[in-house]
């Protein structure tokens, strides 16, 4: 039974539950025409509660706790004022959609981790309305575009109506200017419809600092601790059973009553909990039973700068029996790669070397490097290796554009032929693809930080911050976050994948995920069986893709140039794909192939004449090969 926040109970009311360990005495002031108060009863462990009669979805109500207040509920599932308003009673949600799935050849029963093509969006700069509903949409364009999942940015009610989710406050209550939990509610049915995933990325390492009434109830925070962000969330010293039942009460609603299919959960590395029992292994396995009492599957994954791999043992192993983890070494290999930087997090990448080493091993820095950014050895190992459908890769995502100095996508730093090796880097590896929306066209919008706080106080502090951070980076103070302008420059133009180059990457994308769909050896997400080549000086690298013995499958062999300039030679009769017959799937920008070509062995010779097959790679160029029998 949940044991925090208000329940509708149909004809018996409304049970309004509140962990409040800090107050002797709690009452209930419902907001009406005139407000009507009733003290909860106390109920042990720090909780207090009651059954009011005749109260339902749609009752507004805050708490006052020893005569002080009135305080919204920190367990919220609505606040339709914003933070400083009320809290909400809303309909369960649960009850009704989850048994309209339960059955049936049709039924919605969620999607294992290694299905998922993610495409990660931010509700409010997704689509002219900036809604559940305005994103919703557009889900027909997504699943044409081959995605399976959306990965939503953190919802949980935030100060105003612009912001990235990072500072959200009620982290149960979905934002009330997107649509509330009703309009999330309703994304993930139109998602399911189309056979898409919803995951929901949560931050439960930290509150917003604007609206936070926790500390109020409880003892939410620790000061043994801190993050960048503020207050440390307290889940291993007195008083922290109480908080870690809020965040994961908030796991198993949104899975089992709003019907997400999993959870991104924010940095977990700022996670500190020195307890026998990790609050991560409870959460994962909260969120797991949930979903199988539903008949679904839901997925947990973590941001971890750490590449603990213990993140995703199972417990029975050790671990903490999360399904995976975001890997920053792809993306930041891929990026030194193509770009060349070496600043900041980018000093530990070497680029191509690194990119075929993060193609086969899944993390770079896994213990065994001493890494310049952290100053000591980095990251461990997992027994066996690491699973492909363990680890979520990306050439970009919200954090790496919009704190990247003046929320730069690649597709505008470099020319826009880039984006089509970019593309079969992360589509084509042996582990769960993510793409920032509309990255799947070449968007150049940039991505900017932004918020849209109240507090003038705060306002000055986020800019100074900001511009602290980014002119550490850059060298200027960047754009205004809290500036309307700075949140609208943001919203992508979805008009464009119908345009020129736009057009021919959204279908790029289609046809690599429609190979990654049809040919066995790249549906198997496994980096034991990729074999990788690096060949720096032309940047060029070379991944075979193998599938199980037992499927009888034809290798999958990608070439990709990462770089611009003169164009390179490739020998086809030599290195990795030497002693072969390779019939071309799919190419771009190379000399003499097209689709159905084959080249090397018996094949006839594209380029010179000789010994070997030689094949000219333009800048940016891409070929899939399949091995002939």
């Amino acid at each position: 039974m949940t044991r925090q926040g208000a329940v509708h109970l149909g004809a018996e009311g409304t049970r309004f539950s509140v962990w409040a360990p800090n107050a002797r005495e709690v009452v209930l002031a419902l907001e009406s025409s005139a407000t009507v108060t009733a003290r909860l009863d106390p109920a042990g462990d720090g909780y207090f509660s009651a059954t009011i009669a005749g109260v339902g979805p749609g009752a507004r109500y805050r708490y006052l706790l020893d005569g002080e207040g009135p305080f919204a509920d920190p367990a919220s599932r609505s606040q339709p004022e914003g933070v400083h308003g009320p809290s909400e009673v809303i309909r369960r949600l649960g009850g009704r959609r989850l048994e309209s799935r339960s059955g049936g050849a049709g039924a919605w029963r969620g999607m294992p981790l290694a299905s998922q093509v993610i495409c990660e969006l931010h509700v409010g700069t997704f689509s002219p309305a900036g809604t559940f509903a305005g994103a919703a949409e557009a889900l027909p364009d997504l699943a044409s575009s081959g995605y399976t999942a959306i990965e939503l940015m953190p919802v949980g009610e935030f100060p105003g109506a612009r912001n990235w989710g990072y500072d959200g406050v009620f982290v149960s209550a979905a934002q009330s200017s997107y649509g509330g939990p009703e309009g999330l509610a309703s994304l993930c049915d139109t998602a399911h419809e189309l056979g898409i995933a919803v995951i929901l990325d949560v931050v439960y390492n930290h509150i917003g600092p604007e609206g936070s009434v926790h500390a109020r109830y409880g003892p939410y925070f620790t000061d043994r601790y801190s993050t960048p962000w503020g207050g440390a969330i307290n889940l291993d010293g007195p008083g922290s059973d109480g908080v870690r039942t809020h965040f994961v009460e908030s796991a198993c609603y949104y899975i089992g009553e709003i019907g997400v299919d999993g959870l991104r959960l924010d940095a977990v590395h700022a996670i500190v909990d020195q307890t026998a029992s990790p609050f991560l292994g409870e959460l994962a396995a909260a969120a797991h039973a949930t979903a199988r009492a539903a008949g679904r599957l839901a997925t947990v994954v973590a941001e971890n700068s750490s590449n603990d791999p213990r993140l995703f043992r199972s417990p029975e192993a050790g671990g903490l029996g999360l399904d995976g983890a975001w890997n920053d070494d792809f993306h930041h290999a891929l990026r030194v790669a193509l770009t060349g930087e070496h600043d900041r997090w980018f000093a530990d990448f070497d680029g191509v070397g690194d990119l075929a080493e993060a193609m086969t091993e899944g993390y770079v820095l896994s213990g065994r490097r001493y890494s310049p950014v952290f100053g000591r050895h980095h990251g461990g190992t997992a027994a066996g290796g690491i699973e492909g459908d363990q680890l979520v890769v990306y050439a970009q995502n919200h954090d790496q554009i919009g704190n990247a100095g003046f929320g730069e996508r690649l597709a505008s730093r470099l020319p826009l032929a880039a984006q089509f090796p970019v593309a079969a880097a992360v589509l084509l590896a042996p582990f769960v693809p993510l793409r920032f929306m509309g990255e799947e066209y070449g968007e150049t919008a940039p991505f900017h930080f932004f918020v849209s706080h109240t507090d003038p106080h705060l306002v000055e502090a986020v800019r100074r911050g900001r511009a602290e951070e980014v002119g550490a980076a850059t060298g200027s103070t960047g754009p205004d976050p809290q500036a309307v302008e700075t949140f609208e420059k943001s919203r992508p133009d979805r008009r464009l994948a119908g345009q020129g180059i736009h057009a021919e990457l959204a279908d790029w994308q289609r046809r690599l995920l429609e190979l990654r769909a049809l040919e066995p050896s790249l549906a198997t997400l496994d980096a034991r069986l990729c074999e990788a080549h690096a060949e720096a000086g032309a940047g060029v690298l070379i991944w075979l893709r193998r599938a199980d013995r037992y499927l009888d499958a034809d290798e999958i062999a990608v070439v990709c140039r990462l770089s611009a300039g003169d164009c390179a030679d490739l020998a086809v009769d030599a290195g990795p794909l030497a002693g072969r017959c390779w019939e071309v799937l799919a190419g771009r920008n190379v000399a003499g192939v097209v689709g159905g070509d084959r080249i090397g062995g018996a094949a006839h010779a594209i380029g010179p004449e000789g010994p070997e097959v030689v094949v000219g790679l333009g800048a940016y160029a891409v070929l899939v090969l399949r091995g002939c029998r």
